[in-house]
């Protein structure tokens, strides 16, 4: 399943720019731009962009998604494109100060990824692979060059929004990929005293993972940070399952803030 690795950005066009002058900007190629976004023949001439256009921009690094902030971006409208909640894109860039203020050319963590299609593939196939409405797909790569409902091409970059809730994110692992113990679960989360759980089942119902607790780097009201290695109480008895990762409430002890990632093992 081609997840592309690296550091990515989403980068809207403004007057004046030029491939190269954003490829320079962001460490990456014209070259893979062109691929990513289809600005190529028989969809564009090449090298031609149109301020207001959407692209993916990557360069080796750490397995991150970036918004570069736009004139006219703010937390709700990013959001929305994301299928996530302002408390949560604030929560998660602690270098914000208040959530009404984000300024172009900052750069923000997404909860998000970039998946790169294969012959073969269409948008209900990606939705499907990675257990997330297809509404969620379209939203997310709105504004995009190259991009159609209708038609996809090998080698053409989405951005695929990651599982959340209004208090928990899961950055790791990423839906749809396989997990083996010491697997890294990671992500933030606004949790009491910062105590969240998650759980492990593969697609017959056996339990491969009983409820076990996840200990954030700070409790609520803020998002503090997780990271710990998946441990299995049982081997999987089938190809796929769900990770839960969710709290408990304090008054009845029911599940919530429940996010579920689809595995496989």
């Amino acid at each position: 399943m081609p997840i592309v690795s690296g550091m990515h950005f989403v980068y809207t066009v403004q007057p004046g720019d030029t491939l190269f002058s954003i490829a320079r900007r962001f460490g990456s190629s014209v070259a893979d731009i062109e691929s990513a976004n289809a600005l190529y023949p028989p969809f564009t001439d090449p090298g031609l962009i149109f301020p207001g256009q959407v692209l993916i921009v990557t360069r080796p690094g750490t397995n991150q998604t970036s918004q570069v902030i736009a004139p006219g971006d703010n937390l709700y409208r990013l959001a929305q494109r994301y299928s996530t909640t302002v408390d949560l894109l604030f929560g998660i860039n602690p270098q914000l100060a208040d959530p009404g203020l984000i300024y172009v050319n900052d750069q923000l963590l997404i909860p998000a990824f970039v998946y790169q299609v294969e012959t073969g593939d269409t948008l209900n196939k990606i939705a499907s692979q990675f257990g997330m409405p297809l509404s969620d797909v379209l939203k997310a790569n709105e504004q995009r060059p190259g991009f159609s409902p209708d038609v996809i091409y090998p080698g053409y970059r989405f951005l695929i929004p990651l599982p959340s809730s209004a208090n928990i994110v899961v950055f790791s692992p990423f839906p749809g990929t396989q997990i083996t113990r010491g697997t890294k679960l990671a992500g933030f989360a606004r949790a009491f005293e910062g105590a969240i759980l998650y759980k492990i089942a593969d697609a017959n119902g056996t339990t491969v993972t009983n409820e076990a607790p996840i200990q954030a780097s700070e409790g609520g009201p803020a998002f503090g940070s997780y990271s710990i290695p998946i441990k299995f109480d049982r081997n999987p008895t089938a190809q796929t399952g769900e990770l839960w990762v969710y709290a408990r409430s304090a008054n009845d002890g029911s599940i919530i803030d429940l996010v579920k990632v689809r595995v496989l093992f």
